[in-house]
């Protein structure tokens, strides 16, 4: 049975100014390493990919390509911008590094108002890394659009040579059976961490999440349950998972998990504004919360 793999979006890591910290990229690939985590998504609306500028991005991908090099972690590429240029300069610069693949997020300030425009826009940015595969970034909840996906996959696979899948951040399960219907040969990137027993059962082995950077074992646990036929474990794991995600939003998801992986000691620290951190005295609450439902990775040494 194959393997699903579990991708995670990764943290861009910050110093306490604000500044990128490359330094800490290092102890995050360990880390998902030792989790069983089999790459990560870098650059995407986990790595708060609209608060970086185009230096800091290429940056991040040169030191991810550099901490990965010779190990069996797979790094994708968030190139999407609002910029065309820009991401065609990312996607470019991750085809020249020789990472994983590329994936790229419709803009969402100026929207493209049809299918095509969509098609027309992204055609140049894969078509800059035409050696590696293309995903297109699924998202509405972020960009706001709501154009056809099965449209979007299937005029994707007739023109864009590279393309070979999406990343689906929904919880649209009638879309995902949808576009998987017209786009059978497509790789799915599963992007909601909470349901990824109900992607697993629709054909679904490839999950990106925030989740798995510091509860990996959890959905690993999760995942076996399913390949074994235990649903009835698998559906107490993803339990689990939901009370875990729905604890953390109460402090602000982001900010409150990048300072889980400062608990577990690999440091990421703070979120960029107009995103809040977490108040650190609120901390050890969620902590104790989390650690009582046995959900949390390992600490890393």
């Amino acid at each position: 049975m194959t393997r699903t793999e579990l991708i995670a979006a990764a943290y861009t890591p910050m110093c306490a100014d604000g500044a990128l910290n490359l330094d800490s990229v290092e102890p995050m690939a360990e880390h998902c390493l030792a989790t069983e985590v089999d790459g990560v998504f870098i650059a995407g609306s986990t790595g708060e990919c609209h608060s970086l500028t185009l230096p800091e991005r290429m940056a991040l991908n040169e030191q991810w390509a550099n901490v990965a090099r010779g190990t069996e972690l797979q790094v994708i590429s968030h190139v999407g911008s609002h910029s065309q240029p820009d991401a065609i300069e990312l996607a470019r610069q991750s085809s020249e590094l020789g990472l994983t693949a590329i994936s790229a997020v419709a803009p969402s300030y100026f929207k493209p108002a049809s299918v095509a425009d969509l098609v027309d826009f992204m055609k140049p940015v894969a078509a800059a890394a035409e050696d590696l595969p293309f995903y297109y970034y699924h998202i509405p909840p972020m960009t706001g659009l709501t154009l056809s996906l099965p449209e979007i996959a299937q005029r994707f696979r007739e023109e864009v040579p590279n393309y070979a899948g999406y990343k689906f951040s929904s919880t649209d399960l009638e879309l995902l059976q949808l576009t998987q219907a017209v786009d059978p040969n497509a790789k799915v990137f599963f992007g909601t961490d909470q349901m990824l027993i109900a992607a697993w059962i629709f054909g679904v082995r490839a999950a990106v999440g925030s989740t798995y950077n510091f509860a990996a074992p959890l959905y690993r646990r999760i995942l076996d349950a399913c390949e074994r036929g235990d649903l009835e474990t698998a559906r107490h794991e993803q339990g689990l998972s939901v009370r875990m995600v729905d604890a953390m939003r109460k402090t602000g998801f982001l900010g409150t998990s990048k300072a889980l992986m400062k608990h577990l000691g690999v440091d990421c620290g703070p979120i960029r504004s107009p995103l809040a951190n977490v108040d650190p005295a609120k901390m050890g609450p969620i902590i104790e919360e989390l650690e009582a439902m046995d959900v949390l990775a390992p600490a890393f040494r």
